[in-house]
């Protein structure tokens, strides 16, 4: 009885939309809590990350640079790539509690070697921009390069970034690059908005609260890394759900939440500046990486003198500002965009969110599906065994439908998004004709998503 009472209650929360609806994850699965408080686990898990990270690197700089023959290739941008895409949508910020980058830093700041710095108010002020250059820093050098068959270029962009968590950890105090600089962390926290799952506090109990443990630690035990604290999350944005504070906490207080995935997004509307820029940024980036595909794309390189850099460049530029654009005139068109208390906001960066998510996961997934059936063989070709008879292919009709039908449901969802709103916080702000325009608008990007991906 309690199963399917429990199953009634899961189901109802994840498709009928209400906002103070939630249901306790550590309660229905105590199993849960329990490895969160097993420090071990994490550790466990962590170190494990650490040795596939430091293995990608070393394969990838210097094992075979033929693309059939290093399997850093698909384990980087296939394996891993679409994991932490899809885990943004259940799981929330929880990868970046697991995250091997800030690994080595760590360690300098447990032996001591660290400057021990507060972050600058500077850095603190322009994080969102720092982060936006760097995620188009990426995404550049993976697209002009072709890093997708450059085993080196892929273990280079891997140190890289662990070289960046490294130097802010000798720097700053805890993960600064996590919480400010990290463009990974960034997308993941602006996705993550969409998540059925949250880390939050018990508010009622964290008012009564004297030490704040969460936040400072306690017994030789360093509080939040991020130094958020429990009491302080609100959102998905910043927390790392790396689970410390559940055993700091003497009162109970934090939980791991399930949602319905919209709660988020219709109570932020697109207030925090973080979310204003990556996701008008990501999703230019995509319609940029589905032309570059195509098989018009060389013409495309004709008009720009044969370069494969500054046509990419044009793409990725126009790509962004169109939907900085976007964002910008689908606000005015709720007719809302600041409010005394709340301050101001963007509505039309929820109604985007949705298909941000799944226009990544459709990227991502076409090369993991595409280059499933290779895997063992290309394991086998670059250790010296033969496993080509193993060799299998995934029709591409299959492949592309599976791919279109996620990308409709991102399309619909960023309409749904539009119904909440004029139902809900915008019910008879949102002019009827710029309802409709609104919709219109969220499925001609649809359409745009659909044609750049298919043709």
């Amino acid at each position: 009885m309690n199963i399917t009472t429990n199953f009634r209650k899961i189901l109802k929360i994840l498709f009928k939309y209400d906002d103070e609806a939630r249901l306790n994850l550590f309660e229905l699965f105590p199993s849960l809590k329990r490895f969160f408080l097993n420090r071990k686990n994490l550790l466990y898990v962590r170190s494990f990350g650490d040795i596939i990270f430091t293995l990608l690197i070393i394969f990838g700089i210097f094992g075979p640079q033929e693309a059939d023959k290093n399997i850093v290739l698909f384990i980087s941008w296939g394996v891993w790539w679409t994991s932490i895409v899809l885990s943004w949508f259940f799981a929330g910020r929880l990868w970046c509690g697991f995250c091997p980058f800030p690994g080595v830093g760590r360690i300098f700041q447990h032996l001591g070697l660290t400057l021990n710095l507060d972050i600058p108010p500077f850095l603190r002020r322009y994080c969102p921009y720092i982060s936006v250059v760097l995620l188009a820093i990426i995404i550049y050098i993976e697209a002009v390069t072709d890093m997708k068959n450059w085993p080196a270029g892929t273990g280079y962009l891997l140190l890289s970034i662990l070289l960046g968590a490294t130097i802010s950890g000798i720097l700053f105090k805890g993960q600064a690059w996590c919480r400010h600089m990290c463009p990974m962390g960034k997308i993941i926290g602006s996705a993550s908005t969409l998540s059925i799952s949250e880390f939050r506090p018990d508010r009622t109990i964290c008012k009564s609260c004297k030490s704040f443990s969460c936040k400072k630690g306690k017994d030789g035990i360093p509080g939040c890394p991020v130094y958020l604290g429990a009491y302080n999350v609100r959102n998905n944005l910043d927390c790392l759900v790396c689970g410390r504070c559940i055993g700091l906490c003497e009162s109970n207080s934090p939980r791991i939440n399930l949602r319905n995935p919209f709660v988020e997004l219709i109570i932020n509307k697109g207030r925090h500046l973080t979310c204003a820029y990556i996701i008008p940024f990501l999703m230019g980036s995509q319609i940029a990486r589905f032309i570059q595909h195509q098989n018009y794309y060389g013409l495309l390189q004709t008009l720009f003198y044969g370069s494969n850099l500054l046509t990419f460049s044009v793409l990725l530029a126009s790509g962004f500002f169109l939907f900085i654009l976007i964002s910008r005139v689908g606000s005015k068109l709720f007719g809302l965009t600041e409010d005394e208390v709340f301050g101001r906001f963007s509505p039309m960066i929820p109604v985007l969110v949705p298909l941000a998510f799944t226009g990544e996961l459709v990227y991502r997934l076409e090369y993991f599906l595409s280059h499933l059936g290779d895997f063992l063989p290309t394991l086998g070709r670059q250790f010296g065994f033969s496993f080509d008879h193993l060799t299998f292919l995934i029709d591409e009709n299959i492949i592309h439908l599976i791919c279109i039908a996620i990308l409709c449901i991102g399309g619909f969802a960023g309409s749904y998004v539009i119904y909440l709103f004029n139902k809900g916080d915008f019910q008879g702000i949102i002019k009827k004709t710029n309802y409709i325009i609104l919709h219109l608008l969220i499925f001609s990007i649809l359409a745009a998503y659909i044609i750049t991906f298919s043709y």
